[in-house]
């Protein structure tokens, strides 16, 4: 049924339908819509049998979730930023007990300075903690990737984090097509753990292991990643024939047949980019796209297939691992291992900055002409920044940086205004 409605609405209502027995989390912008509207349901018995289980933190809300699903109830929670670094220890503990948890990761900056706006490096932290991360272009894609997510999750007993821009997505209002019930019950099946706490079969759920064991554990879990690499395709196409909805799956081409240049991206500004594509096409230039929708599992061959005829490939990451340089750019590199294609990396859209059309043509311009950085901070203010390097070379008590920088901008912008 399409609906005027807000993104974080659409995925509340959504995990509704999935018919979660447990959802359990603590409020954080911008993922409090979702987990109040969630909220909302149960209290009017919307949605139920389903117990909603205010915590006193992201790290509580993570480790009810992990006890819920071990006594076999299909659990749901949702954080963002900081809160998802609050329940770190219990998210790794998740993914390592192997218990099919979906999250909803509304994306958000990581502090400090604070910054309560748009990028993807609170996702970028726990890459490595064994969760599926599937990262949505659209709030439509947010939606079904809920319902994938689950059936995904219990099938391979691995959890599951859909990673929706925030602000961007969250708190956007577009027509959106909810599914109905009947639908989602059809396909998602009813939730049959493969390992429960029960008394009448004792086992023993997060014991101690040593190492005449972990390792072979921590394979285990390895594979379980590598067994989605075949099951979320698979899972798009069996949604994709029943809706017509092209949702999911590993990568997400566009325009890349006969590209020479293109650019890898994840997420909302995936949208963007298509546009600045048609317009440099119109121009002559031959770019295209291809989005990354799983990006835990890393789908190394089908990136490689996407991107082999491509002379130049332009990475934008709405994230960066400081003194390094980008993440999502590693993965791609180590997916083609070829010398003959140029990477470039271009960094943008960090803290929310916006990520203008015009910005990005000049990005596909500059890579058609050969002209772009091994390294770029997409409209980054250099002489901002060359400030405050002099202030720190000249002063010592200079003072913190984010709020020097932060006041030379205003400054600069009130002269320019006069």
């Amino acid at each position: 049924m399409l609906r005027q409605i807000e993104g974080s609405r659409a995925i509340a209502e959504t995990v509704a339908l999935c018919r979660p027995e447990v959802v359990c989390a603590y409020p954080i912008s911008p993922q409090t819509h979702i987990i109040e509207a969630v909220g909302a349901m149960v209290k009017e018995g919307a949605l139920a049998p389903c117990e909603f289980i205010n915590v006193e933190s992201e790290f509580a809300a993570m480790s009810v979730a992990i006890g819920a699903s071990a006594t076999g109830a299909r659990a749901y929670t949702a954080t963002a930023s900081q809160g998802l670094l609050f329940m770190m220890e219990a998210v790794y503990n998740a993914a390592g007990l192997g218990l099919p948890i979906v999250m909803t990761l509304a994306n958000r900056a990581i502090g400090a300075p604070i910054n309560i706006w748009n990028d993807h490096s609170d996702a970028m932290a726990v890459r490595d903690s064994g969760w599926i991360q599937l990262f949505a272009e659209s709030n439509q894609e947010a939606a079904d990737l809920h319902v994938q997510a689950f059936l995904l999750a219990e099938e391979l007993s691995v959890p599951v984090m859909v990673c929706v821009d925030g602000f961007i997505l969250t708190h956007a209002v577009e027509g959106i097509d909810l599914l109905e019930q009947s639908f989602v019950d059809s396909f998602l099946p009813p939730f049959e753990p493969r390992q429960v706490l029960d008394t009448k079969a004792p086992v023993s759920i997060g014991a101690l292991v040593g190492p005449d064991a972990f390792e072979e554990v921590r394979y285990l879990a390895h594979l379980r990643q590598l067994d989605a690499l075949e099951r979320i395709p698979e899972i798009a196409k069996e949604f994709f024939e029943a809706t017509g909805r092209d949702s999911g799956g590993l990568v997400r081409p566009y325009r890349i047949e006969d590209a020479e240049v293109i650019v890898v991206a994840m997420g909302s500004v995936l949208g963007t980019l298509k546009d600045a594509v048609d317009e440099r096409r119109n121009q002559g230039e031959l770019v295209g796209v291809l989005g990354v929708t799983s990006f835990r599992p890393f789908p190394s061959e089908a990136v490689r297939d996407a991107l082999a005829n491509a002379r130049q490939v332009v990475v934008l990451e709405k994230a960066f691992s400081i003194g390094a340089g980008g993440v999502l750019s590693t993965d791609i590199a180590i997916a083609m291992h070829r010398d003959e294609t140029i990477l470039r990396t271009v960094v943008a859209g960090l803290g929310g900055r916006a990520i203008t059309r015009r910005s990005l043509e000049k990005v596909l311009e500059d890579a058609s002409r050969n002209e772009l950085a091994s390294l770029t901070f997409l409209d980054l203010d250099h002489e901002a920044v060359d400030r405050e390097r002099a202030r720190m070379r000249t002063t010592r008590r200079s003072g913190p940086s984010a709020e020097n920088v932060l006041r030379d901008r205003a400054a600069v912008s009130q002269r320019a205004k006069l």
